[in-house]
């Protein structure tokens, strides 16, 4: 059963033979998988999580739970060894969010299928592939789209899956950022040089916990020298959308009074997780058909 780890993993027909299915599935096909899932959080999360489990309960799949204040990770349990415990009762598959980057090299010898709900600042491929997904709904295409990304795209492990997906699908990607930020990719600091010509604004969550923010902004500075303002907002070509992968710091990375505007896809990006997941839960347990 392949497993999905990274955007990087996914040649061009995989991925929009994914996005396909999401349709399908949007559109309301029903087609059951068979299998056991876990879903192994080790970080906050509330998107993810949840609509991993409603994909989970829409394919018919079963679910244990599974709590890492009540597991045996206290007891100094590894990674590998609750994943091969788990392999070993019968589980199908799991989904891990993990704070360790690439911890998923770890479980190479794993015969269950690993789905990669994120690790640290590494790799998001779900949440790239929903936002894939919202982004050819909009369109009808990838390919020639401009696509702006601001914020944290040193941390970010949706800035990097989106990074390298859209590319390979023939978008053209810009990053902005405060220079600190900009990690190994060619940045900006200027997202007005940006605004009035991209199709799209994928706004990053400003990353609190991951680094001291207001040692280098304050959050009104970061608003207006990085942040979606109503003022650029209204600069934006008139079939432009606004997208974010949440959760939203309302009035910094983007005003409040756009976070539900018409042009923006955020809480459809919400909405696309769940029939995504479903794809990938099809992708994993079923095998390449």
């Amino acid at each position: 059963m392949p497993n999905l780890v990274a955007m990087n993993d996914l040649d061009n027909k995989t991925i929009m033979h994914l996005l396909e299915r999401a349709g399908e599935y949007q559109r309301g096909e029903r087609a059951p998988v068979a299998g056991t899932v876990v879903n192994l959080f080790f970080e906050p999360s509330t998107r993810t999580k949840m609509s991993f489990e409603m994909a989970e309960h829409k394919m018919g799949l079963t679910v244990l739970q599974f709590d890492t204040a009540f597991s045996s990770v206290l007891k100094g349990e590894t990674l590998y060894d609750t994943v091969k415990t788990l392999e070993a009762i019968g589980v199908s598959g799991v989904v891990i969010r993990h704070e360790e980057e690439e911890y998923y090299k770890e479980l190479e010898n794993c015969k269950l299928s690993v789905i990669n709900g994120g690790d640290g600042s590494g790799q998001h491929p779900t949440q790239s592939l929903l936002d894939l997904f919202t982004i050819y709904q909009e369109f009808g295409k990838i390919e020639g789209l401009h696509i702006t990304i601001v914020g944290d795209i040193a941390h970010s492990r949706v800035a990097k899956s989106n990074a390298a997906a859209l590319k390979m699908l023939g978008a053209h990607v810009s990053f902005v950022c405060p220079e600190v930020w900009s990690g190994d990719y060619e940045t900006s600091e200027n997202i007005d040089d940006y605004i009035e010509y991209t199709d799209v604004v994928m706004l990053l969550r400003v990353q609190h916990e991951r680094h001291a923010v207001s040692a280098l902004f304050s959050k009104a500075d970061y608003h207006k020298q990085f942040g979606l303002t109503e003022e650029r907002e209204r600069k934006m070509k008139p079939s432009a959308i606004i997208m974010h992968p949440a959760p939203i710091n309302r009035g910094v990375e983007i005003a409040d009074s756009l976070v539900e505007c018409e042009r923006s896809r955020i809480f459809k990006q919400m909405a696309n997780g769940v029939f995504v997941r479903m794809a990938v839960l099809e992708y994993a347990l079923k095998g390449r058909e």
